[in-house]
């Protein structure tokens, strides 16, 4: 099986004179995307996306002057269950962004900066699915998983304890808000403030 690395470097060779050759290139900045999407379902085969946010961080600092917060246009069904979750209605997403348009605008928007995210590999997924189909590639973009990044930080001080890893805990723990929780761009924004805080901020208090 092909590591990450050599994909990439076929990826590059392929689209070399595509309008996407960028987002092969290696990143060497000092910023990341903090990313959370509104779907469905919890399926990344059949889940469609609802709703889109994403925040740089870069260093200590979140870039709220550059958010990306769309929502998009209603799919055919929408499941009630999810619904209770993320209140986002039928209606609500009436005469939204288009599904293409708003993923070209957030590849766009990407580039080739890491991509952090709670449970981001759910995101990916389903984010791959659309790109596989829309544009022959996968995101090639490196990522950061906010509870893997949370339980080593916590493990580095207490290597025997069995540490909760859930998005409320982690919260609780580094005594940070949720803000707009279930909303895309609350949860991306959440997600973004927990990372600084593990990563510049002193150990969490346990």
């Amino acid at each position: 099986m092909f590591n990450s690395t050599v994909m990439r470097q076929i990826s590059r060779y392929r689209f070399r004179n595509s309008e996407f050759s960028h987002l092969f290139e290696r990143y060497d900045g000092d910023e990341c995307i903090s990313l959370d999407m509104e779907t469905t379902s919890l399926d990344p085969k059949t889940a469609d996306i609802l709703s889109i946010g994403a925040v740089p961080v870069r260093n200590n600092k979140i870039l709220t002057s550059r958010r990306f917060d769309v929502k998009l246009n209603a799919p055919k069904e929408m499941n009630r269950d999810a619904i209770l979750i993320h209140k986002l209605r039928e209606v609500d997403l009436q005469g939204q962004m288009d599904t293409q348009k708003a993923l070209t605008d957030l590849l766009e928007y990407i580039g080739n900066r890491p991509i952090l995210g709670y449970y981001i590999s759910f995101d990916i997924s389903i984010l791959n699915r659309h790109y596989k189909e829309l544009f022959g590639f996968k995101l090639p973009n490196n990522s950061i998983e906010l509870s893997h990044y949370y339980i080593k930080k916590i493990k580095r001080q207490h290597p025997e304890m069995d540490v909760d890893g859930r998005f409320a805990t982690i919260s609780d723990k580094l005594k940070l808000p949720m803000l707009e929780r279930h909303t895309a761009y609350g949860d991306a924004l959440t997600t973004a403030l927990m990372y600084v805080r593990l990563k510049y901020g002193p150990p969490p208090i346990l």
